[in-house]
């Protein structure tokens, strides 16, 4: 609390505590401008505009502070969220931005990309719109940057230990600085031109901003943190060597075996996954090289299967090159516009999830399961599917509904199944999980080899940003509490 504050006493403050007691009863949800289609569709900038800081306190002022905040619970990182909506509405956004740096290293990240399961937990959900938790988040982010608060944070103390972090994604940026901030002397290996995993190579740019991403490497560099990229561990460096040369591995490498499809003309040419289509879209749009083929949706009929949020990338991405059509393919049923009974509060709600890009065009179909592609001249020309019910859980086809849709284009977008076994983890003799995943129990991330941890995706299986962003957090904690027998790290339970 800032000194003019703590001065209030009395009916000043009553009226204060009044005043933002009943703003989730005098105002409206409201969210962050996008850009307008017309003009978004010609560019790769941030769909999303800023809020002014007034509006962004009247938000805040809707949080009712509950007893029991269970936006805290719904939340991976365990963000402190009455704490920091009360910041922001007593417009004291630097201790806002300090108490959401206390939990997040990115909040700008999840900002811009987290679905917010913390909004689904908020208690005014119950009966209400919730609170705009994503939005104020990011705008106390943005506004700690434009203020010049976000500075590198460097440690008191150099512990003399070497640490290696394999993926430079959301999880091993995150357990990165935390483990530069304790002391160690850590290196991050990426196989790709440039740091930043996910944030940079699979999110495009009209989500997040590569700048965004560059900002943050730069302030870990300036903290002691060193990359090492165009690196592919376990082929450029062995590793052997990776445990001899660093006293502790941290395998953050993401979930990058993708969900295929076995089906009649799958070796058609026009069919790719999403992530080499996403991929080489933000490397063209960065002026980045690369050496594939060319992979472009000009002038093309785009199918996307698969409705979750890279499919929806897809769409936003297709739209920009210059599709002629997208059609988005998605195998289980039309979700219903509101939060459905089977999910009631605080879980995450099965509903309806309209992106930006969805709003910029093209037709989505759902309970569609493919059966087969057939083409001309060993091209892809037309997508075969058919209409499926569900018992429960499995698709079953609905004979008599079959139909075929004409494309150029096909985008795999259906998922990823655990993380490449090949080169790294394979040579480490790793034990697996039944899904391909890394085994490591959460709460100590420690794998079946000695002195390896392993957060994020490749832990934990296909998942979202903030939940990668939360385990290298935790990872950090656990590899420095195996290093030095005790840890200042603070952890998403309390420093315990």
């Amino acid at each position: 609390m800032s000194a003019e504050s703590k001065q209030k006493r009395g009916p000043e403050a009553l009226a204060d505590t009044l005043s933002k007691a009943r703003g989730f009863l005098e105002h409206d949800r409201e969210e962050a401008p996008l850009r307008p289609v017309e003009a978004r569709l010609k560019d790769w900038r941030e769909v999303v505009e800023d809020m002014e800081p007034a509006a962004v306190r009247i938000q805040a002022r809707r949080c009712m502070d509950c007893g029991v905040p269970f936006c805290n619970s719904g939340c991976p990182l365990g963000n402190i969220i009455p704490d920091f909506n009360e910041l922001v509405f007593r417009d004291q956004w630097r201790a806002a931005l300090d108490t959401l740096h206390d939990t997040n290293n990115f909040p700008e990240f999840t900002g811009l990309v987290c679905p917010a399961p913390c909004e689904a937990a908020c208690v005014l959900g119950i009966n209400a719109d919730p609170v705009s938790i994503k939005g104020i988040e990011y705008e106390i982010a943005r506004q700690g940057w434009a203020e010049g608060w976000v500075i590198p944070q460097l440690p008191r103390r150099r512990t003399g230990k070497r640490i290696a972090v394999v993926g430079s994604g959301p999880a091993g940026l995150a357990g990165a600085q935390q483990l530069a901030r304790a002391g160690h002397a850590v290196t991050v290996f990426e196989r790709s031109e440039q740091p930043g995993g996910l944030l940079r190579y699979g999110i495009p740019d009209f989500k997040l901003e590569k700048w965004l991403v560059e900002r943050r490497v730069e302030q870990m560099r300036t903290e002691g943190v060193t990359f090492k990229t165009g690196v592919t561990v376990g082929e450029d460096v062995p590793a052997k060597a990776l445990r001899e040369d660093f006293d502790a591995v941290l395998l953050a490498c993401g979930s990058e075996r993708p969900r295929d499809l076995d089906v009649e003309g799958r070796d058609l040419d026009g069919i790719h996954f999403a992530m080499d289509f996403l991929r080489q879209s933000n490397k063209r749009v960065s002026g980045e090289g690369f050496t594939d083929r060319p992979l472009t949706a000009e002038g093309k009929r785009v199918i996307v299967i698969g409705g979750g949020d890279t499919g929806s990338d897809c769409i936003g991405t297709s739209h920009r090159q210059g599709a002629i059509s997208v059609l988005n393919l998605e195998l289980m049923p039309e979700p219903p516009a509101e939060r459905a009974p089977d999910t009631p509060w605080p879980l995450w709600p099965r509903m309806l999830r309209i992106s930006s890009s969805h709003e910029e065009g093209g037709e989505r179909a759902f309970a569609m399961m493919t059966t087969g592609f057939s083409g001309e001249g060993g091209q892809v020309k037309a997508l075969h599917a058919i209409q499926v019910r569900l018992d429960g859980r499995r698709p079953v086809p609905i004979e008599g509904t079959e139909v075929s849709f004409p494309c150029d284009l096909v985008l795999l977008a259906m998922g990823y199944v655990h993380p490449i076994h090949e080169g790294l983890i394979r040579d480490l003799s790793v034990d697996l999980d039944g899904r391909g995943n890394v085994a490591a129990a959460e709460g100590d991330y420690a794998t079946s080899a000695p002195g390896v941890f392993a957060a994020g995706d490749c832990r934990r299986g296909q998942s979202l940003v903030v939940w990668a962003i939360a385990e290298g957090r935790e990872a950090a904690r656990q590899i420095d509490l195996h290093l030095m027998g005790e840890s200042d790290l603070p952890s998403r339970d309390g420093y315990s």
